[in-house]
């Protein structure tokens, strides 16, 4: 179920137990009934409802905000998320409620000395679609450097550097004036954009995510988020 994007493993196991999957049309309740590639499985209305329910937001994160929750005593990015804090509430199209905090969690990193473009839901197939295994969903970046590149260090930017024993995927990675480059990233590590520059000789000084997929941060101001628009697909 989750590997064809109907839910995360973790609601797939409550729907399971809830009588809420059918495969080929049959109810299945029990945990770890396996289902051959062809088969039909689909969802009870109560399960499609409680998907509908769940948000996904968009916001325009602050240096000096992690992403995720930690024990050093940094300020949570979630802890953004209130009612006052919602860019346009007007034409949001709904309205702000406290239950939306519950289960809401990052897809995907943007460490504390970065800003912008923080997606944060309660839908499994949304974090999985940005940060699974198998996502190839674009990042984009602008970023701030400081030091000189050779035409090989920026060739290596784009393709040739590894990271903890993995080489990454190709980038695509230019200049946008003399100290700002552009990065478009197909993955996502651990402050990977800061540790490909140092291995190419630069020191990252400002970094911006304005892109995932196919949305953007736009005009949304620092500090504020929205909802992910009806119709509106990474």
């Amino acid at each position: 179920m989750a590997q064809r994007g109907l839910c995360s493993r973790r609601e797939a196991d409550a729907y399971i137990e809830r009588g809420w999957v059918r495969v080929d049309g049959q109810i299945v309740q029990e945990l770890g009934t396996k289902a051959l590639p062809s088969a039909r499985i689909t969802l009870e209305r109560q399960a499609a409802r409680r998907q509908t329910d769940k948000v996904t937001l968009i916001l325009n994160k602050p240096v000096g905000y992690a992403s995720h929750q930690t024990d050093r005593g940094y300020r949570v990015a979630a802890s953004l998320i209130q009612g006052q804090t919602l860019y346009h509430p007007q034409s949001a199209g709904r309205a702000f409620d406290p239950s939306q905090l519950r289960g809401l969690a990052p897809a995907g990193r943007l460490d504390i000395d970065s800003q912008g473009l923080l997606v944060l839901t309660q839908d499994g197939r949304v974090a999985r679609q940005l940060i699974g295994e198998d996502s190839s969903i674009e990042k984009e970046y602008l970023v701030r450097v400081e030091g000189s590149l050779t035409p090989r260090g920026l060739a290596l930017l784009n393709h040739g550097l590894s990271l903890d024993g993995h080489e990454l995927r190709q980038a695509q990675v230019d200049w946008l004036n003399h100290d700002q480059l552009h990065f478009v990233l197909h993955e996502g590590r651990k402050r990977q954009i800061r540790r490909m520059c140092e291995q190419v000789g630069l020191k990252v000084v400002g970094l911006k995510r304005v892109r995932m997929g196919r949305v953007v941060l736009g005009d949304l101001p620092v500090g504020q988020w929205r909802y992910l628009r009806e119709g509106e697909r990474f």
